[in-house]
């Protein structure tokens, strides 16, 4: 399973989440297309996140901002 999950939450629902079930986060960023895309520490963390959000699992493409723009430079 991957550990990237997107989400149709809000970054600070899918961080409180992570934190009831113990579910180490390495990263977590707002979508471009709404909602939230979380980084999972590890597969075992990401199947339990996926399951406790079920419906609100995004499923295809979504759109990311990019890295520039959220901060982070490119080299």
């Amino acid at each position: 399973m991957s550990r990237a999950i997107n989400l149709n939450a809000s970054p600070a629902e899918v961080q409180a989440m992570c934190d009831r079930h113990h579910a180490r986060v390495t990263a977590i960023e707002s979508l471009l297309s709404g909602g939230t895309r979380v980084v999972l520490a590890n597969g075992d963390a990401a199947a339990i996140i996926t399951k406790s959000f079920g419906s609100k699992v995004i499923k295809g493409n979504v759109k990311r901002v990019p890295l520039a723009l959220a901060g982070q430079w490119v080299a």
